[in-house]
């Protein structure tokens, strides 16, 4: 393992004050703001907003999912689906298509955010 060095760096007080604002706000050390920013890599706090992202997008899908296995259980079981049930499912499948073009963007934005 590579030895840890200290830089020391000169800077205004209010300034250093203002970065430490923005880490707190961030919930993220002044050295990760400044080496994240440096190397121009995602931060923590951005890392922490994907991940709960990813576990609230997944939690929508299985709740959409479960909804759809319901519908497509009173068809099989009716032989038969009503107005509003069809235009129910149809709902939850546009969401779904919704959702899916959303997350998709934004797992884009993240690996070219990881690629850098």
């Amino acid at each position: 393992m590579e030895k840890e060095v200290r830089i020391y760096i000169r800077i205004q007080k209010s300034r250093k004050g203002n970065w430490k604002k923005i880490c707190s706000e961030k919930q993220i050390s002044l050295t990760s703001l400044i080496i994240h920013s440096v190397e121009n890599r995602i931060q923590d706090d951005e890392r922490r907003k994907v991940l709960a992202f990813i576990e609230k997008q997944d939690n929508i899908f299985i709740k959409i999912e479960t909804n759809i296995n319901q519908i497509a259980r009173i068809v099989n079981g009716q032989k038969f689906i009503s107005e509003k049930e069809l235009k129910d499912f149809l709902g939850k499948l546009s969401e779904i298509e919704k959702l899916k073009r959303e997350q998709n963007l934004i797992f884009s934005r993240i690996y070219s955010l990881l690629g850098k």
